[in-house]
């Protein structure tokens, strides 16, 4: 129960990575708050939580709006008084040719996957540096880095998230606020959905070949690292992007 009492804040947290964040807080005795946009999603993860003896509130809250993410910052103070530690996961994806895609889609994967870091982040940072001390962790992506063709809107968000993130721990860092990214790989998600939307996911050798370490990522595989990196044994870690993709983007690979 390393994290007793104390209060985490998840966007996203209703599926995917951020459901299995919440969960693994929650595991470890914090007071997670999830935000998300979807209320059966985040609703279902609640109940998950408390069913396995954690403690989660849901807020419903569309992160795109700067009115929704200061009532998602006011409410948990009130309810718990402080914020420990912020998790900006949420995030949505948008494949689309840039010869037709709308700037009003790409703008609101804009929105959603990058401004979203930089307003969650001023406004629980607002409460941490009263006491000098929290933890905000961006959930990035391997996308930052490397691209499949017509991901402009998805490649710019992430790799916007790992800048703002350094620059977001020099400005912090003398309020005790630490501040860090992980760039998730291929981590599958589909089982980790809502109960109305999940799926059985298959892969194939060939799929787990890609990795050095012969499998794809699982979303506990992130939010093990998120513990580590919220702790005092990471503190000495700020401004860094932690990869965690199985060593995919390291290996080379050969068509014959």
């Amino acid at each position: 129960m390393k994290y007793k009492d104390q209060v985490v804040i998840v966007t996203g947290g209703g599926q995917g990575i951020g459901r299995a964040i919440a969960q693994t807080f929650a595991r470890e005795g914090a007071k997670v708050v999830i935000a998300d946009i979807d209320e059966e999603a985040g609703s279902e993860n609640v109940q998950l939580i408390k069913q396995h003896g954690g403690y989660a509130l849901f807020i419903k809250t569309d992160v795109t709006s700067e009115q929704q993410i200061q009532h998602l910052i006011n409410e948990t103070i009130q309810q718990f008084g402080q914020i420990d530690i912020l998790i900006n996961n949420a995030g949505i994806g948008h494949t689309e040719s840039i010869y037709t895609i709308d700037v009003k889609d790409f703008d609101r994967v804009i929105a959603t996957n990058l401004r979203s870091v930089f307003l969650c982040s001023k406004y629980a940072a607002l409460d941490m540096r009263k006491r000098k001390n929290g933890v905000i962790l961006n959930i990035a992506s391997t996308r930052a880095f490397m691209s499949e063709p017509n991901t402009e809107a998805y490649a710019a968000s992430k790799g916007g998230i790992i800048a703002l993130t350094h620059a977001l721990a020099m400005s912090l860092g003398p309020d005790g606020i630490r501040v860090n990214a992980i760039s998730p790989g291929w981590i599958e998600v589909r089982d980790w959905q809502k109960k109305t939307k999940a799926t059985q996911p298959h892969h194939t050798m060939e799929d787990k070949k890609q990795h050095p370490v012969g499998r794809v990522g699982q979303p506990y595989d992130i939010a093990e690292a998120c513990l580590y990196l919220a702790s005092e044994q990471a503190g000495f870690i700020t401004g860094q992007n932690l990869t965690i993709d199985g060593g995919m983007t390291k290996k080379m690979i050969y068509v014959e």
